[in-house]
């Protein structure tokens, strides 16, 4: 009995993990739900620890062990979030001003039109975008050199 059991463990183990389809997201089956849900973009460990403490998933559960209803709630929580306001990644949108929380494909555009619009109404930040630099007041001097290897105040021998 003892033999069969480890033969079934080990035939788990050589097929390998199953990948689990979240939210336009594939998941390792082997992977905890707590740690399976930060793969999903714009699911930080604090919104994936709210989710599961919401919908009342054991944040240990191995992700391949979901069922198909399990799976449809958290993509409907995780696409229509009720969360507190502090938890959601954009605030005072741009637009329309309220609180939203973005995933996906959703969170890269905005990001790309916001980096447009500061471009194009020419501010301190969209500069610094265009020409490649630092937005966020990092120092210049020995980092983010144009070219690799670039060094100033060396005259290189001939």
């Amino acid at each position: 009995m003892k033999y069969m059991v480890e033969q079934i463990q080990r035939a788990k183990k050589e097929s390998g993990p199953t990948i689990v389809r979240v939210v336009q997201t594939d998941i390792p089956g082997n992977k905890k739900l707590l740690v399976g849900l930060t793969y999903i973009k714009g699911v930080s460990w604090t919104v994936s620890n709210a989710i599961c403490k919401i919908l009342k998933f054991d944040p240990n559960k191995v992700v391949s062990t979901l069922s198909a209803e399990e799976i449809e709630k958290i993509t409907n929580f995780v696409k229509n979030p009720e969360l507190p306001d502090f938890m959601y990644n954009r605030k005072n949108d741009f637009e329309t001003g309220k609180d939203v929380h973005l995933i996906t494909n959703d969170l890269d555009m905005k990001k790309e039109f916001d980096i447009r619009r500061l471009k194009k109404i020419r501010s301190y930040r969209g500069l610094r975008h265009a020409f490649g630099h630092p937005t966020r007041g990092q120092r210049t001097k020995s980092n983010f050199r144009a070219k690799k290897r670039a060094v100033v105040g060396v005259k290189k021998k001939k």
